[in-house]
């Protein structure tokens, strides 16, 4: 569906709610398409809670393994960066 950017204004909710429902909306200005309005698709799925509500999964409440950031003592501190980049 096209629409002007006036028209789109005008009647903002009821696009806003025909894009929710998946209709995609072109806005137009001077009869050009220059955005395209579309609605935000729900979470297939719950995630890691369903898992753990299902029984399928399971957590100890601890970090995952592989999760460690180890930073580097090599190089110069950020703050020095940022101290040159801002002259």
């Amino acid at each position: 569906m096209r629409v002007s950017v006036r028209e789109f204004k005008t009647h903002l909710s009821r696009y806003l709610t025909q894009a929710r429902a998946g209709q995609a909306i072109e806005i137009t200005w001077h009869r050009k398409v220059v955005a395209r309005v579309i609605g935000v698709p729900a979470p297939a799925s719950g995630g890691l809670a369903s898992l753990l509500a299902t029984g399928a999964g399971q957590w100890g409440g601890g970090k995952p393994a592989g999760a460690e950031v180890h930073l580097s003592d090599a190089g110069r501190p950020v703050s020095a960066l940022v101290l040159e980049d801002r002259a």
